[in-house]
């Protein structure tokens, strides 16, 4: 069975954020990193190359397949930034978090959540 690529390393959160040449999604990117980690009460890492994940789980499909994950996390890619919100994580303190940020910093995101509908 295949490796799986996408594995927590120690590259620098910040150093990967400050990289992202759109601006706005960059901008928007620390927001989200603000969030997760109040949201978590966990420090971000990186998985892969390009992702920000909080915390981890094991998982294990009945086909015989596992490997960790993120319980949460982002990835501003090229078009968009991509949330990954995994099963058991509580809905509703993502909702209640993003209700308490500042208006001008949750707009952006909820702009592009509506694309995404």
């Amino acid at each position: 069975m295949a490796e799986l690529k996408t594995k927590k390393n120690d590259a620098s959160v910040e150093g990967f954020l400050t990289g992202v040449e759109n601006e706005r999604r960059r901008k928007d990117s620390f927001v989200v990193l603000e969030m997760m980690k109040r949201i978590t009460g966990e420090e971000p890492t990186m998985w892969g190359s390009s992702i920000v994940g909080f915390g981890s789980y094991h998982y294990r499909y009945a086909s015989g397949r596992e490997g960790d994950w993120p319980r949460i996390g982002f990835s501003p890619r090229k078009q968009s930034l991509t949330l990954y919100v995994m099963p058991g994580l509580e809905l509703r303190r993502l909702a209640v978090a993003a209700r308490q940020a500042p208006h001008g910093q949750v707009l952006p995101l909820r702009q592009q959540a509506r694309r995404c509908r």
